[in-house]
């Protein structure tokens, strides 16, 4: 944790809202009916909130395979948001978000910023593409008033320093 010196902390911080798409770009997934599925070792992004998203593990492959993206429930468990550092596949009740920044921490971040938002989406509004696009999210800025990436990073490097410090801590007892 002094390693990555003082970070600050969120309070401390000026924010601003983004809209999604100024910070990612948003794709549609693609079914994979279960009748088409084959087992295999490719996560399978569904819309649902447990297991980082995943679903299945499938055999199958199709265009949105990629890595290094978040998921977003636009169906199912509406509005939660997952980071995936790993090559997955997506699946139609997600809408699959490349970052225009692309850093794991920072993304982590994003997700955490997405899924706040979640409360306002339910059976009857779904967070379909076009409003995803045009959904607000807080995110601390820089001076120049744009997304502050390098602190969304360390701030995120700090926590999952803290928690694997706390592990340790209780493993060693």
């Amino acid at each position: 944790i002094e390693e990555l010196g003082d970070v600050g902390n969120l309070e401390d911080k000026e924010w601003k809202a983004f809209f999604i798409e100024k910070v990612c770009e948003i794709e549609s997934g693609q079914d994979i009916y279960q009748t088409e599925r084959t087992f295999g070792i490719t996560p399978y992004i569904t819309a649902t909130a447990e297991q980082n998203g995943i679903g299945y593990f499938v055999g199958n492959n199709n265009d949105t395979l990629e890595e290094d993206c978040i998921s977003v429930n636009r169906n199912g468990s509406v509005g939660y948001a997952f980071y995936h550092p790993y090559k997955a596949l997506y699946g139609n009740d997600t809408r699959k978000l490349r970052p225009r920044v692309q850093n794991k921490y920072a993304s982590i971040f994003i997700s955490l910023a997405i899924t706040q938002q979640k409360e306002k989406y339910g059976y009857g509004l779904k967070m379909g593409t076009g409003r995803l696009k045009r959904q607000y999210i807080m995110l601390p800025i820089n001076s120049e008033g744009e997304p502050d990436y390098v602190f969304m990073e360390n701030y995120m490097k700090r926590k999952e320093m803290e928690m694997l410090k706390r592990y340790v801590e209780r493993i060693g007892k």
